[in-house]
Parts: structure tokens; C-alpha cells; sequence
């Protein structure tokens, strides 16, 4: 359905659902390709270099990184617990911008605060309508 603007133009139906679904799939694709996959594929050299700013050890350190850059990007891909699931992501974010690159200009750290606000609109949002188990049932 096309909608006439004030100045004549069409304008499409605004798609909140859509958005948020770009924004999940989006944001979670590139948490996890770029931090979450090699952390997985690389445990061993992982970590011997991860940075501990909490003082939990290595072990615990990389195995919470890849919880909240492995897991939590799926949950939140699929709709599933998205609040919940955005919830170790940004205390992952927010505890690598200011505890482990606190040197970092916004420029140096633009990827961390661009998923840091993708990751909190989505929690404040939510999923939207497209998410998995949402779909309507044949026959029901």
C-alpha cells in the first residue's frame, strides 16, 4: 500500500517489525563474525592474549566472551530471550570500551559503540514481530 506524502510523493508504510529484524540479524552477524567465531576457532591463542580487566582468569574471561559473542548473537538473531540475550552483550561492550580500551577516541572504538547501540536499542525495543516461534499456526 502506497501512502502520498505532503509533497505528492509515495512513501512506503513504516515497518517497525522489518527494522528490527534488520537491526537484530545485522548486529548480531557482525558480533559474531568478527569476535565471536575466531574466539571459538582460536580458543588456545585466545587465551593466551585475552585481556582479564575483572580479574576472573583467562578461562572464565574467554569462556563469558564467547557466551555474550556466540550465543547471545544467536538468541538475539532468532527472537529468543532478545532482552535477556542483549544483556551480557552490552556488559561485554561496555566493559571492553572502558575497562580494556579506556585510551580509545570514539573514532578508535566507533565498531564497539555502534554494536553497543545497536545491542540497546534492540533491549529497549525488543524483537518484534518477526522472531522464531512467532509464526502463526496452520489449522489453529
Amino acid at each position: 500500500m502506497m501512502i502520498k506524502t505532503e509533497t505528492g510523493w509515495p512513501a512506503l508504510p513504516a515497518a517497525p517489525d522489518a527494522g528490527l529484524l534488520l537491526l537484530r540479524l545485522a548486529g548480531a552477524f557482525l558480533l559474531l563474525y568478527v569476535h565471536g567465531v575466531p574466539k571459538l576457532l582460536h580458543y588456545g591463542s585466545e587465551l593466551h592474549h585475552i585481556e582479564d580487566p575483572l580479574h576472573l582468569g583467562a578461562g572464565i574471561t574467554l569462556s563469558l566472551a564467547i557466551f555474550a559473542e556466540v550465543l547471545c548473537p544467536l538468541l538475539v538473531a532468532a527472537g529468543v530471550y532478545t532482552r535477556l540475550a542483549c544483556l551480557p552483550i552490552l556488559f561485554l561492550l561496555l566493559v571492553s570500551m572502558v575497562f580494556v580500551h579506556p585510551d580509545w577516541s570514539i573514532a578508535d572504538g566507533q565498531f564497539g559503540w555502534l554494536l553497543m547501540t545497536i545491542f540497546a536499542s534492540v533491549a529497549v525495543a525488543g524483537p518484534g514481530r518477526y522472531r522464531l516461534g512467532s509464526l502463526p499456526r496452520r489449522g489453529a
